[in-house]
């Protein structure tokens, strides 16, 4: 099979699995290396786009390397406020669960990941602020049983949306495509430019 004929087969595999129910929120991650890692791990798993919410840090450059050109994958948002974001995501009929280290959070576990969702990350430092903790629809924590109560962001992040792939998978969200047929067209021939 020519190298072309491979190209689109791989990329029409790829789109009739991306997930436009579900994204990623970043609040103020500032190391490139962070989000090109949660770049990956959102290509990996079908995300479609995902939400940038600065409104304290700059958004870092991303260098090709650093997220073996997964960002160029992804279709990308850029918010500065919460209220923008959250408002935003609402009017698109998604629920908004934030990771926030909370006594009464919810466990990832029981979180039903299939319905449209968007999961929010906090600064590396900061972790969530407030503000979009207090504005979710639910904060969850990832269960852990170690000494050190927290995970790197993009590890959080990927420990997420493998959950969410898992549950997806099991509802058969993957059987046929999310994306209308027109759409699945022009992201064709648009990442056959890429």
């Amino acid at each position: 099979m020519p190298r072309s004929e491979r190209r689109i087969q791989k990329i029409n595999h790829v789109l009739r699995h991306r997930q436009p129910d579900l994204t990623v929120v970043m609040e103020n991650i500032h190391d490139p290396h962070n989000v090109s890692a949660v770049f990956r791990s959102c290509d990996a798993v079908g995300v479609k786009r995902v939400e940038l919410l600065y409104n304290v840090e700059r958004f870092p450059r991303i260098g090709k390397k650093s997220s073996s050109s997964a960002n160029k994958w992804l279709e990308r948002r850029k918010h500065t406020s919460v209220d923008e974001c959250y408002s935003t995501l609402r009017s698109e009929g998604f629920k908004i669960y934030a990771t926030h280290l909370v006594t009464e959070g919810m466990s990832l576990y029981d979180l039903d990941l299939t319905q449209k969702v968007a999961l929010v990350f906090g600064n590396e430092h900061r972790g969530l602020s407030d503000e979009a903790a207090a504005k979710a629809d639910c904060n969850f924590v990832i269960p852990m049983v170690g000494m050190i109560q927290s995970l790197n962001i993009s590890v959080a992040c990927a420990v997420c949306l493998y959950e969410a792939l898992r549950q997806r998978i099991l509802a058969g969200a993957f059987a046929s495509p999310k994306i209308r047929a027109k759409d699945l067209e022009d992201l064709t021939a648009e990442w056959l430019k890429l």
